[in-house]
């Protein structure tokens, strides 16, 4: 394992403010392009603003504490800190193997026992609670309001299921969901006050910043909601900590929140709180490009990685099992996972991922359902090169972690795909540290599905390789058609992927312009083209990456098979060329001596001016796959062109509506 290198922390100033007075201290950005003033009086406020705009204000950060005292109101400064971070810090099984953590800090410690700290990056601000008490304390709740100058507008992801109902507690009912929606663009004063929105949310401002909200390092602690208060103003809203839950939901997988407590954390002695995070640019592509959440997230607490393998895996739940032009009935049976372990082994596949069905309930996951013989499938995939992970849901996994990891770790399975725990209160990221612990000490992988967004947890316990919080190729097989898909995937890398990792699960051979989508679960299609799935490997971070479709379908697709197969999914380095927000994005990424290029666009045609400068002078051999002729009306049609270009030159390449290009660049 490679050590991190030693943080350089220095201390540029330390001051005591008097007892009772009103303390400001301003830091900028390492550019100088941000500046933020952080005021300390009868309320802590903070505002970030650039020459031209305030950006970004609170009018008072808190939390309030079940004993009746509120940290932040009418507070006392006992001292204050500045300091600079300057490293690169190594970022294994990540978008780029080196990430640049500069910033400078702020850390403000009150004499009522407790410290607020805030970074100030060139392209974003973080702040956090910490505490200094020797006591546990419970928090009624937290005060995070966000201001924005008028005439702001917002991406929303809403919460989108509301299961049941609780009496007395605003929005109780929308706390337990999917965190799967589509974005709504609004302005930021129309915003429906009665949905919740779930994050990273998305603000631009009259200016022109772009302000891309999310958590950071959330440990035991609710994630954050927002809602509309009035006007420009957000709020943040924490789910309280459950007093009692029951099993419900698809097959009773599900802890349903009957009865909350009237707190929504209690905490550790000096225990540190989750970042409030804000990307801060000036353009849509560096949303989609940005290490804020990666950099805030604590360190990995794991002594060897080495065991970690990310790669790709061959999948049976999206495509139904659907092999065919096979001698034997496909299904969930012997025959058929030998048949994907030797689809993933012929090409270089890492994994398959046994999804649900395997096992003989839901609630009985120590048994395989019929023919499977488990044991059996490992071997057969461990003499060829590939692991096995399989699915489970989140009560039958939660109730016997222990024993379920050390059985199948013995056994030879890789990991667990975890799902359907749809809540994000502090018991549930509990749940999720204790799951990445005790996986990483049987040496298992977790793909977390049906979860909330990343916060980076991923950085901390690596062998959380990826997660769902994501509106993906799933839902296609299922919603309506109205459900716009196509401008989401050109919407989602700037927003939702801001924060980590999507499980998005792309790779479809059926494709199907926007006239003849239709939704169909045994043989699902995608929205828009054939080269618009192979772009999305190239786009879409994910350390662990599904080929959805079926093997008898990319059998008969070699050219496309050979391509997908061939795409790394972590990266020595990523760079956004182009994107606007729902409308199009071009993604380069280098592994070794390779590059990749991927591009989208929305249900707008489009030509890309693909300029190659990035590359180092010489002449590269560029495989290129793009949009055919005949992509508007048939949306599998596509051309794969072999061309040598030299790196000062550009290349124009037509994208149909709804499509893509993507592109393997190598020395000449």
């Amino acid at each position: 394992m490679r050590k991190f290198f030693p943080v350089l922390f220095l201390l540029l100033s330390l001051q005591t403010a008097a007892l009772g007075k009103e303390k400001t201290c301003t830091i900028q950005s390492p550019d100088g392009r941000l500046e933020l003033t952080v005021t300390c009086g009868e309320r802590i406020v903070y505002n970030v603003r650039t020459e031209n705009e305030r950006v970004v204000s609170s009018d008072g950060v808190a939390l309030e504490l079940a004993d009746g005292r509120t940290w932040g109101l009418s507070s006392h400064v006992k001292r204050v800190q500045h300091y600079l971070l300057d490293e690169q810090v190594p970022a294994p099984f990540y978008k780029r193997s080196q990430v640049a953590d500069r910033c400078n800090g702020l850390l403000v410690e009150f004499r009522e026992g407790f410290a607020l700290e805030f970074r100030l990056y060139d392209d974003g601000m973080a702040y956090r609670f910490l505490s200094r008490t020797d006591d546990e304390v419970t928090l009624r709740g937290e005060r995070a309001p966000f201001l924005f100058p008028e005439g702001s507008t917002a991406v929303v992801p809403y919460v989108r299921d509301t299961p049941q109902q609780h009496e007395g507690l605003p929005f109780g009912e929308q706390f337990m969901q999917s965190f799967e929606n589509t974005y709504t663009e609004t302005s930021l004063s129309a915003m429906d006050s009665t949905r919740l929105a779930f994050l990273p949310l998305l603000v631009r401002t009259p200016g022109g910043e772009r302000v891309c909200i999310t958590d950071a390092d959330l440990e035991s602690y609710p994630g954050m909601f927002l809602r509309r208060a009035v006007a420009d103003r957000l709020e943040g809203v924490f789910a309280p900590c459950p007093r009692r839950i029951v099993a419900g939901g698809y097959d009773r997988m599900q802890g349903v929140v009957e009865e909350y407590e009237p707190y929504i954390a209690r905490i550790a002695a000096r225990q540190t709180l989750p970042w409030r995070a804000m990307a801060l640019v000036r353009n849509d592509a560096e949303l989609a490009q940005t290490d804020l959440v990666w950099r805030l997230a604590s360190p990995c607490r794991l002594d060897d990685i080495s065991w970690i393998e990310p790669g790709k895996a061959a999948w049976e739940w999206w495509n139904g099992w659907g092999l065919y032009g096979v001698d034997f009935e496909a299904g969930i049976n012997q025959r058929t996972y030998e048949y994907y372990i030797d689809f993933a082994a012929a090409n270089g596949l890492r994994y398959v991922v046994m999804d649900d069905g395997w096992s003989a309930g839901h609630h009985r996951p120590f048994e395989t359902a019929g023919d499977i013989d488990l044991p059996a499938l490992v071997a057969y995939g461990a003499e060829r090169g590939v692991g096995l992970i399989l699915w489970i849901g989140y009560l039958p996994f939660a109730g016997q972690m222990e024993e379920l990891c050390a059985h199948y770790s013995k056994m030879g399975i890789r990991g667990f795909k975890v799902d359907f725990m749809d809540r994000d209160d502090q018991l549930l990221t509990d749940f999720v540290y204790e799951a990445a612990r005790t996986a990483a000490r049987y040496g298992l992988l977790l793909d977390l599905h049906g979860i909330y967004k990343p916060t980076g947890v991923q950085r901390t316990y690596p062998n959380v390789i990826n997660f769902e919080g994501v509106h993906g190729l799933e839902q296609v097989k299922w919603s309506p058609v109205e459900v716009d898909q196509v401008t989401y995937d050109v919407t989602m890398p700037f927003i939702r992927m801001m924060a980590g990792p999507v499980d998005y699960t792309q790779g479809a051979m059926r494709n199907a312009v926007r006239e003849n989508f239709r939704p169909v679960n045994g043989e699902p299609m995608s929205q828009g083209t054939r080269c618009r799935q192979l772009a999305q490997y190239v786009v879409f971070d994910a350390p662990l990456s599904m080929l959805c479709d079926a093997p008898s379908q990319y059998e008969r697709e070699e050219e496309c098979l050979r391509f997908i197969a061939g795409v790394p999914t972590v990266w020595d380095q990523t760079r956004v060329l182009e994107g606007e927000v729902g409308h199009c994005i071009v993604t380069a990424r280098r592994s070794g001596e390779v590059w990749y290029v991927g591009g989208m666009t929305g249900w707008k045609a489009r030509t890309v001016h693909l300029d190659l400068s990035f590359l180092p002078e010489g002449t590269y051999d560029v495989e290129l796959f793009r949009d055919g002729a005949n992509a508007r009306r048939i949306a599998r049609d596509y051309r794969r062109e072999v061309l040598t270009l030299d790196a000062s030159e550009g290349l124009d390449v037509e994208l149909a509506p709804g499509g893509g290009f993507a592109a393997r660049i190598v020395k000449h």
